[in-house]
This record gives C-alpha cells, sequence and structure tokens, in this order.
C-alpha cells in the first residue's frame, strides 16, 4: 500500500526520511524527537520526550543513571501493558530509554 498524500506532506515538512524513523527536534521548544507512526493502516505524526532531558540508555553506566532510569520506568508504568507504535509512551522507551 503506498503512502498517502498528506503524511508524505507532513514528512517532508518536519524532514522525516520515512515512517517509523524517529529525527531529533532540536529547535522544537518542548519535544526533543518527532516520528510518523504507521501500525497496520493507520498513521499518525508523534512529538515526545522531553528537550533538554537525557536518558539513561540501553545499560546505564553510573549508580545514579540507573536510578533515572528505574524511576522513570516506574512513572511510566513500564512493566504494565505493552503500548502501541501510536503512542509516546512506546518511542521514548525505544529511542531514549
Amino acid at each position: 500500500m503506498a503512502v498517502p498524500e498528506r503524511v508524505k506532506n507532513k514528512m517532508k515538512e518536519e524532514g522525516l526520511t520515512g515512517v517509523n524513523k524517529p529525527k531529533r527536534t532540536p529547535s522544537h521548544p518542548k519535544k526533543s524527537h518527532c516520528v510518523m507512526a504507521k501500525e497496520g493502516d493507520t498513521y499518525k505524526f508523534i512529538r515526545f520526550g522531553q528537550q533538554g532531558v537525557k536518558g539513561a540508555g540501553k545499560s546505564p553506566p553510573t549508580a545514579k543513571d540507573k536510578a533515572h532510569k528505574k524511576s522513570y520506568y516506574a512513572r511510566h508504568d513500564a512493566q504494565g501493558k505493552s503500548a502501541s507504535k501510536q503512542s509516546a509512551k512506546y518511542w521514548s522507551h525505544k529511542v531514549k530509554w
């Protein structure tokens, strides 16, 4: 199935290279990343992540980073129901944490 014209226009406007490919947005006042998410036949433009805050990464090196990651996951119910690709939670966990 081809990508709808409205989706192509939004991706071009935001400078995205493809569907489900996140991009940093350093000039955005509040959000650090954006992505055009696709799940099934539905497309959704999502902004996620707090500007200026670094995630601890997949394997945090210091105890402070480990605590930061642990509290982030506690706040965002990481062990609960898995998030859809159509949610900022999914992309934030995938990209920043």
